[in-house]
Formats: C-alpha cells, sequence, structure tokens
C-alpha cells in the first residue's frame, strides 16, 4: 500500500527571505506564522546565533494543496542550469495565441517582480507553448 507523502521544495540561494517573497508573489503563497513565542519571524531570527540569522526562510500554499517551499542560504552562487525547476501553470486549458498571451502577460507581470524573461517556446506537434524564465538569483522556472 502506497503512502502519500507531503514534499517540499528547496532553493539553494544568497538572499533567502528575498526569494521567498518573489516566490509568494509567483504563487500567490504566504510566510507562514512565526514560532511560538516569537511575534514576527524577525524576532525568531535575531535570537539565533550570528551565523544562522537570515539562513533560511519559508513560504506555503495558504489553502495547504501546494508544496511548502524552503529557501535556505549557501556559499555558492549558481554555476548551471536547474537540473529541477518548477512549472508555473499560467496558461492550463489555453491553446494557440491566447496561451501565448495569457503567458507573456503573466511573464510581464513577473518581470516587474525582478524575474527575467529567457524565451518564448512556441507549440510543437508534441507540446503547447511556453515560456522560459529565471528568478530573482536565476533559477529557472517555465510558464507553461
Amino acid at each position: 500500500m502506497s503512502l502519500i507523502k507531503q514534499i517540499q521544495v528547496t532553493f539553494d540561494c544568497a538572499e533567502p527571505e528575498r526569494v521567498a517573497r518573489f516566490w509568494c508573489e509567483v504563487l500567490g503563497y504566504v510566510v507562514p506564522p512565526a514560532p511560538e513565542g516569537f511575534a514576527t519571524w524577525a524576532d525568531y531570527d535575531r535570537s539565533l546565533p550570528p551565523e544562522r540569522q537570515g539562513a533560511g526562510f519559508v513560504c506555503m500554499d495558504p489553502t495547504g494543496a501546494g508544496p511548502r517551499m524552503y529557501f535556505q542560504r549557501v556559499p555558492e552562487g549558481k554555476v548551471v542550469k536547474n537540473r529541477v525547476h518548477l512549472d508555473v501553470r499560467a496558461g492550463t486549458g489555453l491553446v494557440g495565441e491566447e496561451r501565448v498571451a495569457r503567458l507573456e502577460a503573466e511573464g510581464a507581470r513577473l518581470v516587474a517582480l525582478g524575474a527575467t524573461r529567457l524565451q518564448l517556446l512556441r507549440a510543437d506537434e508534441y507540446n503547447e507553448s511556453c515560456l522560459l524564465m529565471q528568478d530573482i538569483e536565476g533559477n529557472e522556472f517555465c510558464l507553461d
């Protein structure tokens, strides 16, 4: 019998809170409440040893349906293409130019948040159109 497991998506990054707040805006996610005994995440962060302050940040789907996302500070920068990436389903159910228009509109919204638009991949006989993007630290993702 298979057990259903929850997943967490973890990003390595230089500025966890900044990247987490970007993805909150992209996905409609929220920052969870601060740990018990702390009024804010900043209060909690100040309680940590200096080397752990700012080392991680979380965002989550407010409905609980999507995966929790964890952002952890690492010393090295991004060097090569991601082996795993997120597909943000902005054009689900749409085809042709209507789909492209929806992807471009969402891409423009995300560029205003600091994302980078890389390339529109037009539909072929196997796949619908998608828009390749990068987040504010260069991690690739697709609007599809």
